[in-house]
């Protein structure tokens, strides 16, 4: 039996706070390159890439200003643990990453583990509208990462 959700637009701090804290680790790769930057070529999924953009955009404006009012106050659910795991395997990656870990399986946590992220957080706030671009966005940073940086 499917219920009715019913959304309000608004204003979420905590889907804004999730996206920045995930954001810091590119921010800072931004300002300072790793030494062995493998990240930083020329993608081959330009297609992929714009849609993955597109994707993003709408992601975070979902979580941001789509409100279910049927969502509980933000605690600790297994939801959210699992949001906040996978963010911390996610800076994990990151620190991988800069001491020149680059293999296939720190380039897969950085291109799955901030989605988790997005995803477990949107499925405790009830977000289903928000479920949709975080998906695709997924696949799309899953197909950029493998193609450009595992095949």
């Amino acid at each position: 039996m499917i219920k009715n959700t019913k959304y309000k637009i608004g204003f979420d701090i905590w889907g804004l706070s999730t996206f920045i804290i995930i954001m810091i680790p590119n921010f800072i790769w931004f300002a300072v390159p790793a030494a062995n930057d493998i990240l930083r070529g020329e993608s081959i999924t330009k297609t992929v890439d714009v849609i993955a953009s597109i994707c993003q955009v709408l992601m975070v404006m979902s979580l941001c200003i789509f409100i279910n009012e049927d969502r509980k106050k933000i605690s600790f659910t297994r939801f959210i643990m699992a949001a906040i795991i996978c963010c911390l395997l996610y800076f994990l990656c990151w620190i991988l990453y800069y001491v020149s870990v680059t293999n296939a399986i720190v380039i897969l946590g950085l291109i799955i583990f901030p989605c988790l992220t997005f995803l477990f957080f949107a499925i405790d706030r009830k977000n289903m509208i928000a479920v949709i671009p975080i998906s695709i966005f997924m696949v799309c940073h899953l197909i950029y990462g493998i193609v450009n940086y595992i095949i």
